[in-house]
């Protein structure tokens, strides 16, 4: 059997009754930095975060319903290394036979949504050069040739009015994250 691509946990989304009082308390308490705000086709949704190279840490999304229970969270997220590594595990989920909720890109990372045995969501997820704020969701085709996705990403983002590289957002990420300019 061959090796999965490297898959990097990075973040959880959580649903949420209160948006608000949740972000409040990620921000005050944890000292997370809010990296985007915005509506998701699931209600308002909040990005948090704490680290500098990350968009976000935690995602707050509306929706939770008191027959959903305690504790119920959105997705795991996974990290992996490259838009290529996305596409192998495109790949594997088709040849394992796992259920695949969605393929999307987001601008800043291409991301494939599927669920474990249990219906716990996952996310596997390889980021891209550019950023635009969150939320932006288009279909991906992971079938498509990785220079085509790439060439279809960078159309996409740069008609986006707030589209930077990921380096200049990273730069501006690490100064809401440390109250200070990183150079």
């Amino acid at each position: 059997m061959t090796t999965p691509p490297n898959a990097q946990f990075r973040h959880v989304g959580l649903y949420v009754r209160d948006i608000d009082t949740m972000a409040g308390f990620y921000s005050r308490v944890l000292g997370m930095a809010v990296t985007d705000t915005g509506v998701s086709d699931r209600g308002r949704i909040v990005f948090l975060s704490r680290s500098e190279t990350e968009h976000h840490q935690i995602v707050l999304i509306e929706g939770r319903k008191e027959e959903m229970g305690t504790g119920l969270i959105n997705q795991l997220s996974f990290r992996l290394d490259s838009l290529k590594d996305l596409q192998t595990f495109n790949d594997i989920l088709k040849r394992e036979g796992v259920r695949v909720d969605r393929t999307m890109n987001h601008g800043n990372a291409w991301s494939i949504y599927c669920y474990d045995p249990e219906g716990n969501r996952i996310e596997l997820y390889a980021g891209s050069p550019w950023y635009v704020a969150q939320p932006c969701a288009e279909t991906l085709d992971l079938d498509a040739p990785e220079a085509e996705i790439y060439a279809r990403t960078e159309a996409m983002v740069r008609n986006n009015p707030t589209y930077v590289s990921a380096e200049d957002w990273a730069r501006g990420l690490a100064e809401k994250v440390h109250g200070t300019a990183q150079g």
